[in-house]
């Protein structure tokens, strides 16, 4: 049975997490840098409520999926250090996963973006 830790211990352990990954993921820093853009172009061009809120979520979602994508890596290589089909597998279609979501984040960025852009040009 596993110990049970403080709430303050269970973020400390949330927050490492992060960081690792953030250290270690280039794919995750970029999809940091392209949220920021988009948070930034959002506050710039003043988007409404609603707007944000997609905005944010689609974040949430890629960056989100990128750690479930890079503690299955992980959890992978631990369990199936060997390459086996299985694990190539399983590796790939988690890796499609954050490519489905960078995708649908990018065209739902240009779907509220692009429209104010046009506008100011």
């Amino acid at each position: 049975m596993s110990k049970k830790h403080s709430t303050s211990k269970s973020f400390s352990f949330a927050f490492e997490g992060l960081r690792s990954a953030f250290k270690n993921e280039p794919n995750l820093r970029i999809h940091l840098l392209f949220a920021i853009i988009a948070v930034s172009l959002g506050i710039i061009l003043k988007l409404k409520t609603l707007e944000f809120a997609i905005i944010i979520l689609t974040i949430s979602l890629v960056i989100t999926l990128e750690l479930i994508n890079t503690m299955l890596e992980a959890l992978v290589d631990l369990v199936s250090p060997e390459i086996k089909p299985t694990a190539k597998l399983a590796k790939d279609v988690a890796a499609s996963a954050v490519l489905v979501s960078a995708i649908t984040a990018a065209i739902v960025g240009l779907m509220i973006f692009l429209p104010k852009l046009q506008s100011i040009l």
